[in-house]
């Protein structure tokens, strides 16, 4: 996969992460936060730290140069997932 055009890798990067997030709070069970939060403030907050792991993962894969756009895909899924599970678990 080749992707040329900078808003639409914007755009795959900005869904990647709301996907993820989305998913990780829908079935990785509740977290600390939930017992003080709203279900969709809950639901938000996923959503943008799994942008920011997207926007992460995606921009270590480009710097290592890891093979292309397809890849740096790829890495934005598995940043966004690693960054929310950190998220998650971690105890204050």
């Amino acid at each position: 996969m080749f992707v040329t055009d900078p808003a639409l890798t914007l755009l795959l990067i900005l869904l990647i992460g709301i996907a993820v997030g989305l998913l990780m709070y829908r079935y990785a069970g509740s977290r600390w936060l939930t017992q003080f939060t709203s279900t969709r403030r809950g639901y938000l907050t996923s959503a943008l730290v799994g942008v920011a792991g997207s926007f992460t993962g995606y921009h270590l894969a480009t710097i290592a140069a890891a093979g292309g756009t397809g890849i740096a895909l790829i890495a934005a899924a598995i940043g966004a997932a690693l960054l929310v599970w950190a998220w998650r678990t971690i105890r204050f």
